[in-house]
């Protein structure tokens, strides 16, 4: 079993904000445990008494307002530790990569970003558990997805029931089982760190800051030089030389 979890960055209604994004990373079962440790050491350091108290939500880290980020008056300092999820995804097994969606929201005047950035995921997860089946024949993998608890919950439920029957407007969805789950995000090191994923994501996107992305540029699902687990939605700039833009031109030719 394959879990991708996910979380959002930026807002669908403000108008400040250029993109929206849905980003996380795909799991195999038998490193959950591994990928939680390591982020549980990381809250260790900041609070040895009580490391539950302790949630990596990267826009609460930068803006250092609340506990325990508060205590931590210089930014650079905060900013590293934004960077320290970041750095144990770089580090982290091969089967652990990272997937995005960023949609430039007034390319797309008359679509909801959260649904195109969900239906895009879900195609892209899916081709991902074929193509690693057919990579390895002996076992067949199947995947769910894991999102924080949101505004979108039953958006999204219908859209994965509707993708079940239907199929994405790339076919049909062959090996995601159930519709997604919803965890508080409090509880789950794991959603954490979708949370920073998706955080860098929207900051090289919206802000032109790469501090974080470089971070985990090398993460995201590839194959023979391809990047596939990263999409960039836009209309406004047919020479974007991000990434998923330059992957997506090759991959034409």
């Amino acid at each position: 079993m394959y879990l991708l979890y996910l979380d959002d960055s930026g807002s669908v209604g403000n108008t400040k904000e250029e993109y929206f994004v849905l980003g996380g990373f795909c799991i195999p079962e038998t490193s959950i445990y591994w990928l939680s440790k390591r982020m549980e050491t990381l809250a260790s350091r900041i609070d040895r008494e009580d490391p539950s108290r302790v949630e990596f939500h990267a826009s609460e880290i930068f803006s250092g307002r609340e506990y325990p980020w508060d205590q931590y008056r210089v930014k650079e300092d905060r900013v590293n530790f934004i960077k320290q999820p970041l750095l144990v995804l770089k580090d982290a097994y091969p089967n652990i990569v990272a997937f995005a969606c960023a949609v430039h929201k007034a390319s797309f005047p008359q679509h909801d970003p959260v649904k195109m950035a969900f239906e895009d995921l879900c195609s892209r997860f899916d081709m991902y558990l074929n193509r690693i089946f057919h990579d390895d024949t002996d076992n067949e993998h199947k995947g769910m997805i894991i999102f924080d608890k949101s505004a979108y919950e039953n958006i999204l439920q219908r859209m994965a029931i509707d993708f079940r029957k239907q199929g994405t407007r790339w076919g049909e969805l062959k090996d995601i089982i159930e519709v997604p789950l919803f965890v508080d995000s409090k509880a789950s090191r794991l959603i954490q760190m979708a949370d920073h994923i998706a955080y860098s994501v929207f900051r090289r996107y919206n802000a032109g800051d790469l501090s974080y992305f470089n971070c985990i540029e090398n993460r995201f699902d590839s194959d023979q030089g391809i990047i596939h687990g990263l999409a960039h939605k836009q209309l406004n700039n047919p020479d974007c030389t991000c990434p998923a833009c330059i992957s997506r031109r090759l991959s034409e030719h």
